[in-house]
């Protein structure tokens, strides 16, 4: 971590708390633990061994599930666990999971798992096809949960040593906030048009006790229907209350103009902005090209901006003054910020906010920085770029 920095007080704990509380309109929960999980040869394994001990219930929601051997894995897992008895429930966004090994499918289906897709392609409903669920959540038994940025696919199947090893934070909770993770799967397993509630939540009561001096944790899922949610509220009162340090890393960092103009304002107050952004490697060049018409004002104003090496970054990390870490499935951009169904976690608890910031130094030294000098003699070509998606980025 980062010792410049002067430690967060239990004062500033609690006002953040607070704000964050009155805010959102969201309770934290306390008593909760967290385990952070660095890239797929952690993720995996842990929500893979959590799978294979499920009892009652396991519910299961992603927006990404690709192809590749921990697809055909993790898969494998889940079919057993319902061959066994375990009530599974599957949802997968129809257009994020299309490509979904058919074999696998077939093996869920016939093991007796329930799944379900999220918004099919139905022509009289056209409105609905650029609005996708983006949550990633996955409960066993209702006492585990898992959340963050990994999607099921061997791009995340590595340790982001080579490009084809992605970069990734996950997080494994005990403790009350599984509750909000499962209060997220089933407000999207009913809008599929599934049967949501059952008894099973009766037995799964959260033992506080056991953590009780357990990290406070704050759980928020938006819905996007109207092109604009509560991850817009969350990511522009963090930059608001930010007084000393705000790290952003983040797979598409696309902000919209209002966005901007806080981000430049905070810097000028005297708040250390840095973000980490995907460099080379992306699966997104139209994301990189609307991102990039940010970087002037942003840079002018003092923003340090990183774009990592090695890999794609695929990470959702925010970090407030020592003090905040916020993670889940939500982007800096326009989609997480106006389209899609996202789940935000905001967690107090210096041991997780320590191990986040050592990593943030670990992947900045892994980044190239971008800075005003170098920005400014890019060619004509890149130029161009920046116009055309300044006519389609929204404005606030």
């Amino acid at each position: 971590m980062n010792t410049t920095q002067p430690a967060a007080s239990s004062a500033d704990s609690h006002a953040y708390r607070r704000a964050l509380e009155g805010t959102l309109g969201i309770p934290f929960t306390r008593g909760n633990r967290i385990e952070r999980l660095v890239n797929g040869v952690r993720i995996f394994p842990a929500m893979i061994e959590a799978v294979e001990s499920a009892a009652e219930t396991i519910d299961f929601l992603t927006f990404i599930y690709w192809q590749g051997e921990v697809a055909e894995r993790f898969g494998h897992a889940l079919a057993e666990r319902a061959r066994a008895g375990v009530r599974v429930r599957i949802l997968l966004d129809s257009f994020g999971a299309h490509s979904m090994p058919k074999d696998v499918l077939a093996e869920l289906e016939n093991a007796g798992a329930r799944i379900a897709w999220f918004r099919p392609a139905v022509r009289w409903r056209f409105w609905q096809a650029d609005n996708r669920t983006h949550r990633k959540i996955l409960v066993v038994d209702n006492r585990i949960g898992f959340t963050g940025g990994v999607g099921i696919a061997a791009e995340w199947d590595g340790d982001a040593r080579e490009p084809n090893e992605w970069r990734e934070t996950h997080f494994r909770l005990t403790g009350p906030v599984v509750d909000g993770l499962r209060g997220a799967f089933l407000s999207n397993w009913v809008e599929a048009g599934e049967r949501g509630f059952d008894d099973s939540w009766a037995m799964s009561d959260p033992d506080i006790a056991e953590h009780e001096n357990g990290a406070l944790i704050q759980v928020l899922r938006t819905s996007a229907a109207v092109n604009y949610s509560d991850i817009a509220t969350l990511f522009r009162l963090v930059i608001s209350i930010a007084q000393r340090r705000l790290r952003i890393t983040t797979g598409y960092f696309v902000p919209d103009t209002a966005t901007i103009d806080m981000l430049c304002n905070a810097a000028r107050r005297g708040v250390k902005i840095e973000v980490l952004m995907p460099g080379p490697y992306t699966d997104s060049r139209v994301a990189r090209a609307a991102g990039d018409d940010a970087y002037q004002p942003l840079l002018e104003a003092g923003v340090h901006l990183y774009r990592y090496q090695p890999t794609m970054l695929h990470a959702k990390i925010v970090l407030v003054d020592d003090v905040v870490a916020i993670s889940g499935s939500a982007n800096f951009n326009h989609r997480s910020m106006g389209k899609d169904d996202e789940i935000a976690i905001a967690m107090i608890d210096p041991d997780t906010f320590a191990a986040l910031d050592s990593d943030f130094d670990d992947d900045r030294a892994r980044c190239h920085q971008v800075t005003l000098g170098n920005w400014q003699k890019r060619g004509v070509f890149q130029r161009i770029k920046e116009y055309l998606s300044r006519l389609l980025k929204p404005q606030a």
